[in-house]
């Protein structure tokens, strides 16, 4: 892995760039052909982004 993101900017950019991979895979997604590991793997990702909200919210402390 990288070294750890310290600047305010370079965070906001990182959980942008998330949140947009996110919003891409929700788009792709077929209601009609989803299933549990689909749901799963979207709330997986939501997971993800809120612990690096975290984590970027103790760094600054």
């Amino acid at each position: 892995m990288g070294s750890p993101i310290q600047d305010k900017s370079n965070q906001v950019q990182f959980l942008k760039q998330r949140l947009n991979m996110f919003l891409d895979v929700l788009e792709a997604i077929e209601p009609e052909e989803t299933d549990i590991d689909d749901i799963d793997r979207l709330i997986e990702m939501i997971d993800d982004i809120e612990s690096k909200c975290r984590e970027f919210n103790h760094r600054d402390m």
